[in-house]
């Protein structure tokens, strides 16, 4: 049997990853990544020290308000990762 196609695609993208004539690596990924450490200590914060509040509403509230914050940090992940990859924080425009 040959190989399947999915295969064949893996083998190409390990071989351009080995590439030894790629470009070297922009510092804006450790950057980002730095970044991305910030954003998620200065939402744990946040939300830590918001918890007093959060304590005294109902405990299906508290469940919402706790699911909400676990999602909503998410939403700057984008654009950043978009910069990390591009240098732009717009996503490339397709013709």
């Amino acid at each position: 049997m040959g190989y399947s196609d999915g295969r064949r695609f893996n083998r190409k993208i390990l071989d351009n990853d080995m590439n030894p004539k790629s470009p070297s690596p922009s510092w804006r990924k450790p950057a980002g990544m730095l970044a991305i450490l910030l954003l998620i200590c200065v939402w744990v914060f946040l939300i830590v020290s918001l918890s007093n509040y959060i304590d005294q509403i109902h405990i299906l509230a508290q469940a919402v308000v706790y699911m909400v914050a676990g999602i909503v940090w998410i939403a700057p992940l984008r654009p950043l990762m978009i910069w990390m990859e591009t240098g732009s924080f717009r996503a490339p425009h397709e013709d």
